[in-house]
């Protein structure tokens, strides 16, 4: 029990910052669209990807710089983009409320929270290095694990879902500019970030 809930804790506080993962399922929440979907593949993949720290990916992942540079650039082109497609948003004036847009499909919708999860190498050097690495401290390193993936699931839950209490402030089109502001700054701080440390 002592290592599950400390498993819980790390991966709870790894992942409560506000980061370009986050800033999409609240987004998705907001606009109730695909929630459970974005939810699942997040938790989900969050479950991967603690399982393989903790399984010792981490320490492949450490010594081979070129992976972790590979997905510095790769995110930070893909964040560039996403940043810039907020800002252009915020500048029509909350587009997200007109009654005739047609929502984004399904796949489209998964293909770009993939991007914003597998191409991020801060979710790799939290979720795979860092993980990993603090499980080594415990001897049940499986309830260290299972202990962060529920972490993940309640998170990832509790923010898609929990985000359709704000609908009464996003009933107004000025509170989507400030969100969609919020989203590209968010975006392009992360990105300029992973371009700066390349």
């Amino acid at each position: 029990m002592q290592a599950y809930l400390a498993g819980l804790g790390t991966g709870l506080s790894l992942i409560v910052a506000i980061g370009a993962q986050n800033a999409f399922v609240l987004r998705q929440g907001l606009m109730r669209r695909h929630v459970f979907a974005t939810c699942a593949f997040c938790a989900v993949s969050d479950a991967l990807l603690i399982t393989a720290g903790v399984m010792g990916a981490g320490a492949i992942a450490a010594h081979a710089p070129w992976f972790l540079s590979l997905m510095r650039w790769g995110g930070a082109a893909f964040l560039l983009v996403y940043g810039a497609r907020a800002f252009r948003a915020a500048w029509r004036g909350g587009e997200v409320m007109h009654a005739g847009q047609a929502a984004p499909s399904l796949r489209a919708t998964l293909a770009v929270v993939a991007a914003l999860t597998w191409l991020n190498p801060h979710v790799w050097l939290d979720t795979v290095v860092l993980l990993g690495s603090v499980s080594s401290g415990f001897g049940d390193r499986t309830g260290f694990a299972a202990g962060a993936v529920t972490g993940s699931f309640a998170f990832f839950f509790a923010l898609g879902y929990g985000a359709r209490l704000l609908a009464p402030i996003f009933a107004r089109t000025v509170a989507w500019r400030v969100l969609d502001i919020c989203v590209g700054l968010v975006m392009w701080t992360i990105a300029f970030g992973l371009i700066l440390k390349g």
